[in-house]
């Protein structure tokens, strides 16, 4: 005679991954947190607009970034391409050890009417996804996309504290 004492037998554990399978812990599937993503890009716009008050008229700005006597190398913003409500930018580091490891190069598209600055491009591969499942084939991060425009301010915030024009300032004097 069986008896059931009044327990619900466990249903059997199904695995939906070989990771479970092996007795791996999963990470839940990333979440996109969008406020984050476009307080991130805001902030790149207004972090732009104070290196490049003159946006509308220059096309180009160098930047030489120094620590004390120490030259860090130099940042090339250009202009690419102007619209009415955007413009882009490509952003790179130009150094003496370039020629062994690979710059950083981005394109950075402005949202004049939103406000926003959002990188469209990095070392030469376009197109962000919010999320990516992991692993994946170019082996990008889940949150790449805010990865990226992070990347950015902490560029910017960088340049802002250790930047300064790296044309020579022309001072004559009109007696």
């Amino acid at each position: 005679m069986c008896s059931n004492s009044g327990k619900k037998s466990a249903a059997p554990q199904r695995f939906g991954s070989w990771q479970q399978y092996n007795g791996w812990k999963t990470k839940p599937n990333y979440a996109v947190d969008l406020k984050k993503q476009m307080a991130e890009c805001e902030a790149n716009y207004l972090r732009l607009l104070k290196l490049l008050p003159d946006l509308e008229e220059t096309e180009q700005w160098h930047f030489a970034v120094s620590d004390e006597a120490l030259h860090l190398g130099e940042l090339v913003i250009k202009v690419t391409e102007r619209s009415k409500y955007t413009t882009l930018l490509r952003i790179f580091q130009k150094d003496s050890w370039g020629h062994w490891l690979r710059q950083p190069e981005l394109s950075v598209r402005l949202y004049h009417d939103a406000r926003m600055a959002e990188v469209v491009g990095y070392q030469r591969q376009r197109h962000f996804e919010g999320r990516y499942l992991y692993p994946n084939d170019k082996m990008r991060q889940p949150d790449e996309k805010l990865q990226i425009n992070l990347f950015l301010g902490e560029w910017l915030a960088h340049l802002q504290r250790y930047g300064h024009i790296a044309e020579p300032v022309n001072l004559t004097f009109n007696r």
